[in-house]
This record gives C-alpha cells, sequence and structure tokens, in this order.
C-alpha cells in the first residue's frame, strides 16, 4: 500500500561534447587615468570625552568584566562539582564490586 518511488537514473541522449576551449585575449592599455580626488574631510567634529562620559564607560566596563568573570568562575565550580561527584561514585561502585568479588 505504502511503497515509496524510487527515483530511475535517466539515460544519456546522444553523444556528450565537451565543454570549447576558451583562449585568453592580450589586453591593450588604454588612456591613463586620472588621480582620484581627494577624500572629503567629515563635517562632524570629533568626540569629545567629557569626565562624566569616561566614568561611565569605566562603570559598565567594569560591570562586563565582573559579570563575565562571575560567570565563568560559576562555570569552572560548576565542573569542578560534577568531576567531584563522579569521583566519589566512581570510588563507591569499586567498593562495592571488589566486596561483592570478596565474597564469592
Amino acid at each position: 500500500m505504502l511503497r515509496p518511488k524510487i527515483p530511475t537514473m535517466p539515460t544519456p541522449t546522444g553523444l556528450v561534447t565537451p565543454p570549447a576551449v576558451v583562449h585568453p585575449t592580450a589586453i591593450q592599455p588604454s588612456a591613463p587615468v586620472a588621480p582620484a580626488p581627494a577624500p572629503v574631510t567629515p563635517t562632524r567634529p570629533a568626540v569629545q570625552i567629557t569626565p562624566g562620559t569616561a566614568l561611565a564607560v569605566i562603570g559598565a566596563g567594569t560591570a562586563v568584566v565582573l559579570v563575565v568573570g562571575t560567570v565563568l568562575v560559576s562555570m569552572l565550580l560548576a565542573t569542578a562539582v560534577t568531576a567531584a561527584s563522579v569521583a566519589v561514585c566512581a570510588v563507591v561502585v569499586r567498593s562495592l564490586i571488589t566486596s561483592s568479588a570478596k565474597r564469592r
């Protein structure tokens, strides 16, 4: 009832010709090009950093560093706790296996 249809491979129709060979052409130099005009200087004034702006940037940078550091330390602590618990489980399982082998 539900049979998948397998596509059939189409057969080639006629002779297959190789692609035409393209030969490179020589480049003929043209008239010299005029130099580009000098770049236009921006009309906006440079950014002025006030003491308040500097404090805000320093505060934001400090906050970012503290948040990223907290996340990284917590990930490291989670990995250490997981490794310790796996080690304890391994010691308990090994102890159970050796004690059951001694009873036989």
